[in-house]
């Protein structure tokens, strides 16, 4: 090799390291689960006939998405720097939605969209909100949820209905942020699991 290639191959090396030692590092998340549901009794009630899957809410990209979302103004979106989702915000709302079928017990043939397995209903939704928002120096979370029963075979609706549930966060800091978005979604699960199961019974009569 040349003298002048020999230069030219350590010019471009040490340009190269230069160029990656002032490319911006990647800043550290906290990764959060969304928190855990409180023991809950089983229903007494005797259990349903029917099957039920659980799908997926639908939601747009900023939601569909494992950052933390937080609107701190008027209509704008953002999300918590340094913290993110353990998964996407959708995909945590199911699975906590199927812990709470599941805790009540009434529907045994339980199941959710990754299975795709046959189900005599299935639970569709759009996840209109699943976000903290400021509002007169205040800190809340917003979850709204907008539902469809359906009949798995005809995919005729069934019912439908909009869940909205509003928890305040006890500070604005991110752990307690968190602990507010699993309060909230335990509200939702405590109001759509009794709905579903009594539409899901209403629609199986004659």
């Amino acid at each position: 090799m040349s003298r002048a290639v020999t230069t030219l191959a350590l010019v471009l090396g040490a340009s190269l390291l230069s160029a990656c030692s002032i490319l911006p590092k990647s800043e550290p998340s906290n990764v959060y689960l969304l928190p855990a549901a409180p023991a809950v009794n089983a229903s007494t009630a005797a259990p349903v006939n029917w099957s039920l899957r659980v799908a997926k809410p639908q939601a747009v990209m900023v939601l569909d998405s494992p950052r933390i979302a937080v609107v701190p103004e008027g209509s704008v979106i953002s999300s918590y720097q340094g913290a993110r989702w353990s998964d996407n915000g959708p995909v945590l709302l199911r699975d906590r939605l199927l812990d709470g079928f599941q805790a009540d017990g009434r529907i045994r043939e339980l199941s959710s969209d990754d299975a795709q397995l046959q189900a005599d209903l299935v639970l569709v939704s759009d996840l209109r909100a699943f976000q903290s928002e400021y509002s007169g120096g205040q800190v809340a979370v917003v979850v709204r949820l907008d539902v469809q029963l359906v009949q798995g075979a005809s995919r005729k609706i069934v019912a439908a209905r909009r869940f909205d549930i509003r928890q305040p966060a006890s500070s604005a800091g991110v752990a307690d942020v968190v602990a507010a978005f699993g309060q909230a979604s335990n509200s939702l699960s405590a109001q759509l699991v009794p709905w579903v199961v009594q539409q899901g019974e209403h629609s199986r009569q004659p």
